[in-house]
């Protein structure tokens, strides 16, 4: 049988009613009310604890995140550090093939040209990972790393050069480039980690300090077969996009157009000519949790044959 539910009226004492029928609604209304009072104290032990373990809850997460989190950039740095301490990595003085070298003596091509070649064993690299297809390194960033390749996207934005399981991810790129048959665009990600690990310093690009050393316009990528260096065009943030990652054009009108947009978004002063003979390279990593990407883009003027 439902339990009778009580109203308003229940509480109500009519005028009517004598002395005897008051009394006994009285204690009814007494008896109801503590038995109320009773409940809701019996509750609150509840609603608290309840509380106390939704904040715990979070909290231990929140814990097992950052322990997590430090642990993977740990792991990183290991791998890292026992690269550079077995793969031999030279600078080679040797002149190599220049790229439409410009009559203009005076332009930053010369000085760029200039700068030895990055020459590295791949040896052992090869032998700790497979998927090595090339080396990088940008002066004044943390960026030094192997390079990977596999036939997605999506792998190594989570897995170590050693293949372990791992947020920060590696430095990789696109499963739709070739590097011994360079595309248009050769795009290279890797994660923006808050400790510089991967490409986390890439955001050093976007500063006035950076910007203002001459010598950070190159980047040096270096394969088994080949030794390049590309000189920086431009440098600048823009909301997630697969426009400015496009690896070929159906025509050169269409590159051309690209090369303009892709020039325009610049916010480093330099002004690098950039034209649809041009082999680009471009260093895409995250920004903010937002969509946000800080995207640096370099053309290829020299390289060598190993």
């Amino acid at each position: 049988m439902a339990k009778k539910k009580t109203n308003d009226n229940d509480n109500y004492i009519p005028r009517h009613c004598n002395k005897k029928e008051k009394r006994k609604r009285t204690k009814k209304i007494k008896k109801r009310i503590k038995k109320r009072i009773k409940k809701k104290k019996k509750l609150k032990p509840v609603a608290f604890w309840s509380l106390i373990i939704f904040f715990l809850s979070i909290m231990s997460f929140s814990v097992y995140k950052i322990y997590a989190w430090n642990k993977d950039n740990q792991n990183i740095k290991k791998l890292n550090k026992d690269i550079k301490d077995e793969v031999k990595v030279k600078e080679n003085v040797v002149e190599g093939e220049l790229v439409e070298p410009t009559d203009d003596k005076e332009s930053d091509y010369w000085y760029y040209v200039g700068l030895p070649f990055y020459e590295v064993d791949f040896n052992s690299l090869l032998s700790k990972n497979s998927d090595t297809v090339a080396f990088i390194h940008m002066a004044n960033t943390n960026i030094n790393y192997p390079v990977v390749q596999t036939n997605n996207n999506d792998y190594y934005l989570n897995h170590a050069y050693n293949k372990s399981k791992n947020s920060a991810g590696w430095v990789f790129m696109d499963y739709r480039n070739d590097i011994n048959n360079l595309s248009d665009n050769t795009v290279i990600y890797g994660h923006g980690r808050l400790d510089k690990t991967v490409f986390g310093s890439l955001k050093d690009s976007l500063t006035k300090k950076w910007q203002a050393n001459k010598d950070n316009y190159a980047i040096w990528l270096s394969t088994p077969k080949e030794n390049m260096v590309f000189q920086i065009f431009s440098i600048y943030t823009i909301q997630s996009e697969s426009y400015y990652i496009s690896t070929s054009f159906s025509s050169p009108d269409v590159k051309q157009q690209w090369l303009d947009t892709m020039k325009s978004r610049n916010i480093a002063p330099i002004d690098t000519p950039v034209n649809i003979n041009n082999n680009i390279l471009t260093l895409s990593t995250c920004q903010n949790n937002e969509g946000g990407r800080i995207v640096v883009q370099a053309k290829l003027i020299k390289r060598q044959q190993r």
